[in-house]
This record gives C-alpha cells, structure tokens and sequence, in this order.
C-alpha cells in the first residue's frame, strides 16, 4: 500500500467516478483503476463496486475511507508543521518565461530570489514557444496575453502596455499615420500569428481590427524592434521591449491616441503545485517586485 493510494482513493469517493477523479489528480483513468485494483488486492477485500452506471462503496470501503482520510489529514498536517519550522526553501524548481520579457525583466529578479534561498535549484527556459507545462514536467510558466482554457492555475501577475512605434528616418520617409486607416498605406512589422490576423487598436474607446502587411514577420519581438530601428517599418511590440530604443530616439511612438490593450502578465502552474511552498514563495516574490507596466 502506497501514500498515493489512499490520496487516489479518498479523490474516486468524492468524485464517484474513476474518470472524475483521474480528471482532477492528472492522471489517466487507466493508472487510477490499476491503483485501485493494487489496492483492494493489498488489503484482500473489496472495497468499490463497479458497474456500467455507478461506483458504490462496500462497508469494509466505507471504513477504509474514514481511517484513509485520516491518515492523509495526519500527514498534511505534519507536512505543514515542517514547513512552517523549516528556514530554508528546497529542492528544483522548473520554469519557463519568454525570451524577451524573461531576459529583460526576469532574469534579475529570478537571481535576487535564489540568492535569498540558496539551497534551490532553479532550470530555468527562456522560449518564446508555448510549452506544454504538465507534459514537459515544468513546475511553472510565465506568459503573456490571452490565456487559453486549460486545467493550469493562472495567479495574475500584472499588464504590460503596448505601443506602436518606428524610426525618425522611417517618418521622414513614409509620413506619420494620423489614422488606424493610415495603415493600409505604411510598411509593418509584424509580431507572430496575432500580427498576422491584423491589429486590433483603440478607436473612440472601441477595439477594432485593421489589417496590416509589411516585409517581415517574427515570433521574437527583439527582431522586430530592430528592424523598426533599422527604418524597415511600423511595429506594435510591448512597451518594455522598445522602452530602451524610446529613451535614446532611435523609436517614436505613433497613434498614441488608438493604443491598443494592454497584455495580461499571468503565472501558471498544474494544481498538484498548489501547495508547493517553492510556488508560494515565488509567486508572492514576483507580485510584490513586478510593476504593472
């Protein structure tokens, strides 16, 4: 008999089902029926009744339960009890963030954290892909903009204000746009597939869609901003990526008045970390040191 069984136990007599509780635990209905199995045959008695319809708990189940919980209860308590005297945080902590944002903004902040607690291991993945957290085992993501549905927890960290800009030398050349429908006529530099379906900008407190076309698409917005430094074109990036180049005027911002919305900065995570101590201490770190931008 295995901690993890009387965890998948206690979850299949809540949920009543084995497909709802493989659901909320993360694991596959198959493993969760093997367990079960591995268990009443560790114990030598049947504890669940399965039939096509319904999942019904013998009595000898019904005891087992009771005692189950209370064991698990015993041990997050001592578990806790751990936690709160423990001083230092450990372990290895996977996660990943994106490459620009990460490097430019995170990157500190990850090395104050660990030099706060210095026995974890961090692995930390800077990519501007959408990595899969639970299936290539990262203990939390940073990312940006809208959040697809999913079973991950998203702790909110912030917003990041979005401009459109390009260079004095491009101005000179091509005109200012003194409208969203200017568009049509400039050179843009586009970010990904968002950039792809157009840009969606501010218009009398009104998103709306304009459709754009210019000589270069990227996934990376550090090439985009040097291209519109180089005078290739227009380009909508996220404010932090272009702040530098704005300071020094080798970037003007355009449109000023059609801003478009600002992107959601989220953390997310797979429900078994809830409770990881690591997740908590972090997430607590970066709210309090990221501003919303």
């Amino acid at each position: 008999m295995q901690i993890e069984d009387l965890r998948i136990y206690t979850a299949v007599i809540n949920a009543g089902n084995f497909t709802a509780a493989a659901e909320q635990l993360m694991l596959s209905k198959q493993y969760v029926s093997r367990r079960m199995a591995a268990l009443e045959a560790s114990l030598g008695a049947r504890l669940l009744v399965r039939n096509t319809r319904k999942l019904s708990v013998t009595d000898a189940g019904k005891v087992f339960a009771q005692h189950a919980q209370r064991i698990l209860d015993d041990i997050l308590q001592a578990e806790q009890a751990v936690s709160e005297h423990r001083r230092a945080l450990q372990g290895s902590f996977r996660i990943s963030m994106p490459m620009s944002f990460g490097m430019s903004y995170l990157s500190p902040l990850i090395a104050e954290f660990l030099a706060q607690h210095t026995a974890l291991q961090f692995q930390v993945e800077l990519a501007d892909r959408y990595v899969d957290v639970i299936g290539e085992g990262f203990d939390m993501a940073i990312r940006i903009g809208t959040l697809s549905d999913s079973t991950l927890i998203a702790r909110r960290l912030g917003e990041l204000k979005r401009v459109i800009c390009c260079s004095p030398a491009y101005l000179a050349r091509a005109g200012k746009p003194e409208t969203p429908d200017d568009l049509r006529h400039h050179a843009c530099l586009r970010y990904g597939r968002e950039g792809l379906n157009g840009w969606e900008l501010n218009v009398e407190g009104r998103k709306k869609m304009f459709t754009v076309q210019g000589p270069l698409v990227s996934n990376n917005g550090e090439v985009l901003c040097d291209a519109a430094i180089s005078g290739l074109g227009l380009v909508l990036l996220p404010e932090f990526i272009v702040a530098p180049a704005l300071q020094q005027g080798t970037l003007v911002t355009v449109l000023d008045a059609c801003m478009p919305a600002s992107l959601c900065l989220n953390a997310v995570y797979p429900q078994h970390r809830q409770t990881s101590e690591v997740n908590r201490a972090l997430l607590a770190f970066l709210t309090e040191k990221i501003s919303v931008r």
